[in-house]
């Protein structure tokens, strides 16, 4: 006999229902204060980028001057899209009225984004990558936005943004939007990992997945192996390594927001090392590294360059690049065991030579 249903269930349910981003946030934070009220009107101009970027997104294919390049060249060097140039005055306009954010920094600009009308009141600096695989867009597969919001620190007169090279530590929340079979944003304000999903019959984002937790191990390791032979070999050693055992699956694709989701919900590895000529690597610091590795710390994981926590690296410039070893705490102290191991044997090679 089915039990009946009983007038608390109902309740949860309704309460799991109707919680919304920006509800969420107050009740994180515990408090209706100036502080926490600035932050959930944030994520609130976060969602409302996303909701609006999701759905160019999803007409894509039946609009004109949504997919292809540009013709431009980014400051990073890289041929632009056309959803990159839409989604950064997306992230623009939608914070250009909230007199809450000073200014906004993102990969697709060379320097940030200043709001005048908002200085004298805006405490906070938003960064974010508008389009994180954006090569994928044409062929309709997922893609993500990265953000992360940091307290503006000084009066920053010259607009140097001296006080943005600083370690992640500084950020106060970080998440990313998916755009997938259906439209995900994952937030932190250092009390765990959320994740909402966009119901679009109501136009909002709500609760799905709270307090997320990765495993302290998984079955996925998430790398281009077509940049194998430009690894240092340690890493090469590493990729033989679960090539040889049992129990991995390799997956990718050539999206960091979406390997990165696979791999917090899963557990597992996400590497994106630097090569032989670009040590650095290729993901930007202070708009994916970071933002990702405060999630993932959050979520009970690990986020290093492979020799050092990448939220205690700082950054020598805005658009500062760094390696990436993202993921479940064992898998990404496997990889390190690797790159640790490699410079033990050049040392040692070394000393045997004076």
């Amino acid at each position: 006999m089915v039990d009946a249903y009983q007038p608390q269930d109902r309740d949860r349910a309704l309460d799991r229902d109707c919680m919304t981003l920006s509800r969420h946030v107050l009740q994180q934070l515990q408090s209706f204060s100036a502080d926490a009220q600035d932050l959930s009107a944030l994520m609130n101009r976060i969602a409302l980028a996303g909701k609006l970027i999701a759905r160019r997104l999803s007409r894509a294919g039946l609009m004109e001057g949504v997919l292809g390049f540009t013709g431009d060249v980014n400051v990073q060097g890289e041929s632009v899209k056309k959803m990159d140039v839409y989604a950064n005055e997306v992230f623009i306009s939608v914070f250009q009225q909230s007199g809450l954010v000073c200014r906004l920094a993102s990969e697709e600009m060379e320097q940030p984004y200043y709001i005048p009308e908002n200085c004298p009141i805006g405490r906070y600096t938003l960064l974010y990558d508008p389009i994180d695989g954006s090569s994928n867009i044409d062929t309709n597969i997922n893609v993500g936005s990265i953000f992360a919001i940091r307290q503006q620190e000084g009066t920053d007169v010259d607009g140097s943004a001296q006080d943005l090279l600083q370690s992640g530590r500084k950020q106060i929340a970080a998440g990313y939007i998916l755009y997938g079979p259906s439209t995900m944003l994952v937030y932190s304000i250092g009390r765990g990992v959320h994740a909402f999903t966009l119901d679009p019959s109501l136009g909002e984002f709500i609760l799905s997945n709270e307090n997320i937790q990765v495993p302290e191990h998984g079955p996925i390791y998430s790398v281009n192996e077509g940049n194998f032979w430009q690894w240092d070999e340690s890493i090469r050693d590493y990729t033989r390594y679960v090539h040889r055992h049992e129990g991995y699956t390799a997956r990718y694709s050539g999206a960091l927001v979406g390997d990165f989701h696979r791999i917090l919900f899963q557990g597992g590895v996400f590497l994106y090392p630097g090569t032989v000529k670009k040590p650095e690597g290729k993901l930007r610091l202070l708009y994916e590294s970071a933002p990702l590795a405060f999630l993932m710390e959050q979520a009970g994981g690990r986020a290093s360059t492979g020799t050092q926590d990448i939220l205690d690296v700082l950054p020598e410039k805005l658009h500062a690049r760094t390696p990436l070893v993202i993921g479940s705490k064992e898998d990404v102290s496997l990889v390190e065991s690797f790159i640790h191991e490699q410079k033990r044997e050049e040392e040692d090679k070394l000393a045997m030579k004076r």
